[in-house]
């Protein structure tokens, strides 16, 4: 019995044997396998480091201001009678706007006409006898002085009547109307907003310091949300006089034309002065870019010599560089690159420093600096 035990315990321990031996050369062989086993190269997208030049700008955010806008009011007490605009039309000088009761001013203009016609016909009779001496020159003057009060008085309440028939002061567009039939009007309340909206002023500050970089009449350019990706353009019209004391800036004032009415008055917008010296720069595609915050880097495509193989293959190198402003869909490059290098354009988060790579720019995307995409 403890023969039979042994032999079973001999065999256990052979057949063991053979399978940790088995399983061992298994294992030695997949990490030979794999220390010769070398990644297949990643597809990837590039594009040149462009030299190119660009437009030196001073950027600003600005506000805009009507050339003319007032919101028209009642000069003079009164119940609406007549309302002669629709909102938002677009109405010309002159046109009435609204009318207030006058029936009381009317009457009284038509008793004052009668006393100023009688006092002129006075007037005239007694000419006559001062020019023949038959009465005295304190009599003519008193009767003068009668018929220019009568004609003060008429004239007094024309223009109170003519107040009430309210025009617009100038040609514009309207806004939204703020009176009803029948209601009273105090003096100076609110009927409608007046506003001339071509051309428009753009208003905007910059740094003292920009003051001898800037002239009238150069080109400006205008962006801004609302505006429906268009860049309008516009000059310098006006640079203040004064350094604002607190802020150590220079209001700056350029006129836009505004045909289509995209720029109302009070829109923020981004203003951009074009100087007439131009900004050499390396650029490549913001998306080259691997943003971090210790330092941006960018993947350089070098050749290199396999040493395997002996043959010629493309790796990547990762070099940090220093960026400067955006423009479109590039970014300059203040240092690390050079001109004519080569850079990975696209999904640089999966890259790494010595990679091997091929390089396939059939579906790489069209870099432009002013890109409109489709949607936003």
């Amino acid at each position: 019995m403890k023969k039979r035990i042994l032999l079973t315990i001999l065999a256990l321990i052979i057949i063991g044997g053979s399978l940790a031996g088995i399983k061992f050369l298994q294992i030695r062989h997949m990490m030979a396998v794999g220390s010769k086993m070398v990644p297949p190269p990643e597809t990837i997208s590039t594009a040149p480091v462009q030299h190119q030049s660009w437009e030196s700008v001073l950027s600003a955010v600005a506000s805009l201001d009507a050339v003319q806008g007032v919101t028209v009011a009642a000069e003079q007490p009164g119940k609406v009678v007549a309302i002669s605009f629709t909102p938002g039309d677009f109405i010309e000088k002159g046109a009435p706007l609204a009318k207030l009761d006058t029936s009381a001013e009317e009457a009284q203009l038509r008793a004052m006409e009668s006393s100023r016609n009688l006092a002129r016909t006075n007037l005239r009779r007694l000419a006559e006898l001062a020019d023949k001496g038959l009465i005295s020159q304190t009599e003519f003057d008193n009767a003068k002085a009668g018929f220019q009060e009568a004609e003060a008085q008429t004239e007094n309440i024309q223009a109170v009547i003519q107040k009430k028939n309210i025009k617009a002061p100038f040609s514009g567009r309207l806004g939204i109307r703020q009176i009803n039939l029948g209601q009273f009007l105090k003096e100076g309340q609110e009927i409608v907003s007046l506003q001339v909206l071509d051309p428009i002023f753009v208003n905007f500050m910059l740094p003292q310091q920009e003051l001898g970089r800037i002239t009238s009449g150069m080109l400006v350019r205008i962006t801004g949300d609302g505006i429906d990706k268009e860049q309008i353009s516009g000059k310098i019209t006006a640079i203040a006089p004064q350094v604002d004391a607190q802020t150590r800036n220079i209001r700056v004032q350029a006129t836009v034309a505004n045909k289509n009415e995209v720029l109302r008055p009070g829109m923020f917008v981004n203003a951009s002065i074009v100087l007439p010296e131009q900004e050499k720069v390396f650029a490549i595609p913001g998306t080259a870019v691997l943003y971090a915050p210790y330092s941006d880097s960018v993947f350089v495509v070098e050749e290199k010599k396999d040493e395997k193989s002996g043959r010629d293959i493309k790796v990547l190198r990762q070099q940090f560089i220093r960026i400067g402003e955006k423009r479109g869909d590039f970014v300059s490059v203040l240092s690390g690159l050079q001109g004519g290098e080569t850079v990975a354009s696209i999904g640089v988060f999966k890259l790494r420093n010595g990679q091997a790579v091929v390089i396939d720019n059939s579906q790489a995307p069209a870099f432009e600096m002013q890109p409109k995409p489709e949607n936003n």
